[in-house]
């Protein structure tokens, strides 16, 4: 008995430039800039703009964050250590009549 897997197509669902978990994202920070915005505007029309730049600041932070990590996180461990193995000299190996044990 298998199942079926709905791997969709293949590609992240991208809205305004803005791809996977970063639309989320963003979702976030324009309802809580809006919400703020909201709430400075008690102070007047500048505290309205204060809140709407700290949200345009946010979308532009998400963007720059999308553009820098990607849109998959992976972890990344700057420790490692690489050990390549040394590449063998197949030529000498592979040289049938020139071996001095092949003429003896």
């Amino acid at each position: 008995m298998g199942f079926y897997l709905y791997k969709g197509l293949k590609k992240p669902l991208v809205f305004f430039g803005l791809k996977g978990k970063y639309i989320f994202y963003a979702v976030g920070v324009i309802g809580g800039g809006v919400i703020a915005a909201l709430i400075l505007s008690k102070f007047g029309l500048l505290g309205s703009l204060l809140g709407l730049a700290v949200t345009a600041g946010g979308v532009f932070l998400i963007f720059k964050r999308q553009d820098k990590y990607g849109l998959y996180d992976k972890t990344k461990n700057f420790n490692q250590v690489f050990i390549f193995p040394k590449r063998f000299n197949n030529k000498k190996l592979l040289q049938h009549g020139n071996n001095k044990e092949t003429s003896i």
